[in-house]
């Protein structure tokens, strides 16, 4: 009897051997150890989480409250995320069957598409975007399909009422709007009955290492993703349920401050970019901007490659968001605005050359 040899690659099912890996991490990695550069592309904000939030998951931990919890997060936290959803976004959604914590907004995306998708069914989401929504799609066996334009992203609710489909509303950005105020998916009462909303914690208070998420959608959606993150992931970390209520309970005033920050940082960038010749829209959220780079005639990997080793700059390829990202650059002003100041100073400098 023959055996044929395997190698260890041919072992990982074909659907994960063709993901690719994350172009946000992939174009870090050449970063890592390098002390001259000036970073402007993880997501993550340079405040540190709030004293009265760390004191709190410091209280806890001394107190010895790290055990596990209910599956779908403490019943404290999930009351208090039903009056922050009452509050903020004016939905009501019931604490013991509708609302689930998770680890992080990510662990939400994943429990939704893979709740809700039979191999084969395709999902629609914006590009650019997040770099997880396709290859977390694909491993839940669905076909992930971009939509590109403001017209189809503004007619959502109705296509999707219209088609009978579910909508996955990831607004973890929600909490940094800044001129008009903010709009939320939850808040359009027809779609109560099909609307997955996901938020968290990362960005609005600073607390990306607490991983702490959470879902809201109708009871039986909820049970569903409930009994897959039951055997995959148990409950959320004890320790960051018991911050992410201080948190809601507390810390209007820490997201506030944080938000006028970056309000004035973007509008810095934004100038700064148009004023050296590439073009930026102006955001009205989040704390990232998009300058298009296609009138140097670079690639958006040649400019950021470039950038990086000359001027010792890093941001992100827009391709790394989507083909339609190509001939853009993401800048992330979650930095401090002296770093962000000479960043842009080195990047007139570098387009001028160019």
């Amino acid at each position: 009897m023959t055996t044929v040899s395997k190698s260890a690659r041919d072992f990982v099912a074909p659907h994960v051997r063709g993901l690719p890996k994350s172009g946000i991490r992939d174009f870090f990695d050449i970063v890592a150890g390098r002390k001259d550069v000036i970073s402007l592309g993880i997501g993550e904000p340079d405040f540190q989480t709030p004293w009265h939030i760390r004191e709190k998951a410091i209280e806890s931990i001394e107190r010895g409250a790290t055990r596990y919890t209910s599956n779908l997060g403490t019943p404290e936290l999930r009351q208090a995320l039903a009056g922050y959803m009452r509050q903020s976004f004016r939905a009501e959604y019931d604490w013991a069957s509708e609302i689930l914590v998770t680890v992080g907004v990510s662990e939400a995306f994943d429990l939704a598409v893979r709740a809700l998708l039979s191999p084969g069914d395709e999902v629609l989401y914006h590009e650019p975007c997040f770099v997880a929504y396709a290859p977390l799609i694909r491993m839940a066996h669905g076909v992930p399909v971009a939509v590109l334009n403001r017209e189809d992203t503004e007619a959502l609710a109705d296509f999707a009422i219209r088609h009978d489909l579910v909508l996955i509303s990831d607004e973890v950005y929600s909490e940094l709007t800044y001129e008009g105020g903010r709009f939320s998916m939850a808040a359009i009462p027809r779609l109560r009955d099909r609307l997955v909303f996901l938020n968290g914690f990362s960005k609005a208070w600073s607390m990306t290492g607490f991983r702490l998420g959470y879902v809201c959608a109708p009871a039986p959606l909820t049970d569903a993703m409930m009994k897959i993150h039951q055997f995959g992931m148990m409950c959320a970390s004890s320790t960051s349920q018991i911050a992410g209520l201080e948190a809601l309970g507390h810390g209007e005033s820490d997201i506030e401050k944080m938000r006028d920050s970056y309000h004035l940082r973007r509008n810095f960038i934004v100038a700064s970019l148009n004023e050296m010749g590439l073009d930026c829209f102006m955001p009205r959220g989040a704390f990232y901007v998009f300058p298009s780079i296609q009138s140097t005639g670079l690639s958006s990997q040649e400019f950021a490659l470039r950038l990086l080793n000359e001027c010792s700059v890093a941001c992100v390829p827009g391709s790394a968001f989507g083909a339609c990202g190509a001939g853009f650059l993401r800048c992330a002003y979650a930095t401090g605005m002296d770093q962000l100041k000479e960043a842009m100073e080195r990047m007139a400098a570098f387009v001028k050359r160019l």
